[in-house]
């Protein structure tokens, strides 16, 4: 009679290749988007040392050549003209330099950015936004603050659009290990069965970029009303 077969070993379990495809690409887009930053980065620059010194020149040139222009009310008026129209492009260059890159960020610091920013939204939109932060600078690579900033734009944008809020708390903080971001509005909350994770582009894009450092960003109900954006970010070790 014989021996019966030994039985096959149990196979090991297979690996999942949609939950490796999308780490593989959560990476990517983390990575595309540090280069993105970079690359914006080094646009706003030279924006700013390139174009910005050649309209000051220009706008000292004018100043002088207008000093020494005869009294005729044409040429003293096509003077005005041009100055008015210099100052435009000088503003909307020093707009593009914003919009490309914060320099306050590298410049002023986290603090400072985040702060700013929370009073111009709230200048331009007529919102109080009450701004709490640690006393000292945040101790976090660059990396971090582009991340905590864009977070809090795009959480703030969202108020404006959707939550139709009085009042904002932006609460930041900071610990041995990790950084935090709060934004609590007493706006209607979240619509109940609405998956913000399916829309809201911006905030898809700061999670992502949240969990390439790997972090979480979150949107929920508040208890007391209104909505909470909470993103938190593990410090690397060298900060």
């Amino acid at each position: 009679m014989s021996a019966h077969p030994a039985p096959a070993s149990p196979t090991p379990p297979a690996q999942h290749p949609a939950a490796l495809r999308n780490a593989e690409l959560s990476d990517l887009l983390g990575h595309l988007h540090n280069c993105w930053d970079n690359e914006r980065r080094s646009l706003s620059r030279q924006l700013h040392d390139s174009l910005g010194s050649s309209l000051t020149a220009l706008t000292m040139h004018l100043g002088l050549l207008t000093q020494k222009l005869p009294p005729d009310p044409a040429l003293q008026d096509r003077a005005a003209q041009m100055k008015q129209l210099l100052q435009q492009v000088v503003e909307t260059n020093r707009q593009m330099q914003m919009r490309l890159w914060n320099d306050r960020l590298e410049f002023l610091g986290v603090r400072v950015a985040l702060c700013e920013a929370a009073e111009q939204f709230g200048e331009q939109h007529h919102i109080t936004v009450r701004c709490c932060q640690p006393e000292q600078e945040l101790q976090c690579p660059r990396s971090h603050g582009v991340v905590l900033l864009h977070a809090l734009e795009e959480g703030l944008r969202n108020v404006a659009l959707h939550a139709h809020a009085s009042a904002i708390d932006v609460l930041v903080d900071e610990t041995a290990h990790s950084i935090s971001l709060r934004i609590k509005d007493n706006g209607v909350g979240l619509l109940a069965g609405n998956d913000w994770s399916k829309g809201k582009f911006g905030l898809r894009t700061v999670r992502e970029r949240a969990a390439y450092l790997g972090g979480t960003l979150s949107l929920s109900n508040h208890p007391d009303g209104g909505a909470l954006l909470t993103v938190v970010l593990p410090k690397p070790a060298s900060s």
